[in-house]
């Protein structure tokens, strides 16, 4: 499976980054629509997208007011937005009032409430909420016979017995990691992860491949939160990577 990273940013893009988009061409999923929402259109291969929104902070969202650019005769015949009712409703009012977005969007507004799995083509889709300013969601994909991906951004980080069970052997697992541990109580102030608690969820979770995401935009050397994480893994099989625009991400080969 190939995991394309379009925006790996929080916040906001700089000049390296643009805001949180992760794409699968292959099966036509996208995981939030942040504003490297524009590189998925060279990249589509299906005819229809479904777009899995963490929740409805703007560096999350802002993407979805390029489809009609990323669609623009590309043969996608159906594109489906799903998150939480009242994240979608806020969205619909706001993002696309008309007097923001003059141009009314085609597609499926589809809310997760009220299930506890969905199937994406063969992708069995699970979440769970997370502790963040609003909450986020966190998604975790499987494909029969094939891999787990697991995708959890914009929250401080879970070690109990319910996230270690929807984290465990993930073939993938994108872990958002913001501040460095001297920033701990601003990460926690804020809601985000440090790279002390990602390896604490990391050793719980026992992934194959870590790959970090949502980088400190301001952060003028986010490389540094890469060697504290993996040297927290050391003594560990887990890989672990920085998450960089462009980058191609190969799991459960």
């Amino acid at each position: 499976m190939l995991l394309h990273c379009l925006g790996t940013a929080g916040y906001h893009p700089n000049e390296q980054r643009h805001t949180s988009c992760y794409f699968l061409p292959a099966e036509g999923i996208i995981l939030d629509a942040g504003t490297g929402m524009f590189r998925v259109r060279e990249l589509i291969q299906t005819t229809s997208l479904d777009i899995l929104l963490s929740h409805a902070h703007l560096d999350h969202i802002a993407g979805l007011t390029f489809l009609l650019d990323v669609l623009y005769g590309k043969g996608v015949e159906k594109v489906r937005i799903w998150g939480e009712q009242e994240k979608l409703d806020a969205i619909r009012t706001h993002l696309f009032s008309s007097l923001v977005f003059p141009v009314e969007l085609d597609a499926q507004w589809c809310p997760i409430d009220g299930q506890n799995e969905l199937t994406i083509n063969n992708c069995k889709v699970t979440w769970r909420t997370q502790p963040h300013p609003g909450a986020s969601i966190g998604y975790r994909m499987q494909w029969p016979g094939g891999p787990t991906l697991v995708y959890l951004t914009d929250t401080t980080g879970q070690i109990d017995r319910h996230a270690d069970s929807f984290n465990a052997d993930a073939d993938l697992l994108m872990h958002e990691c913001y501040f460095q541990d001297d920033l701990k109580a601003q990460a926690e102030k804020t809601g985000h992860t440090y790279c002390g608690r990602l390896v604490q969820i990391a050793r719980s979770a026992n992934p194959k491949q870590l790959l970090l995401t949502h980088v400190n935009p301001i952060d003028p050397q986010p490389s540094a939160m890469l060697d504290e994480v993996a040297a927290g893994l050391r003594d560990t099989n887990i890989g672990v990577s920085l998450a960089e625009d462009r980058m191609q991400v190969c799991f459960g080969t």
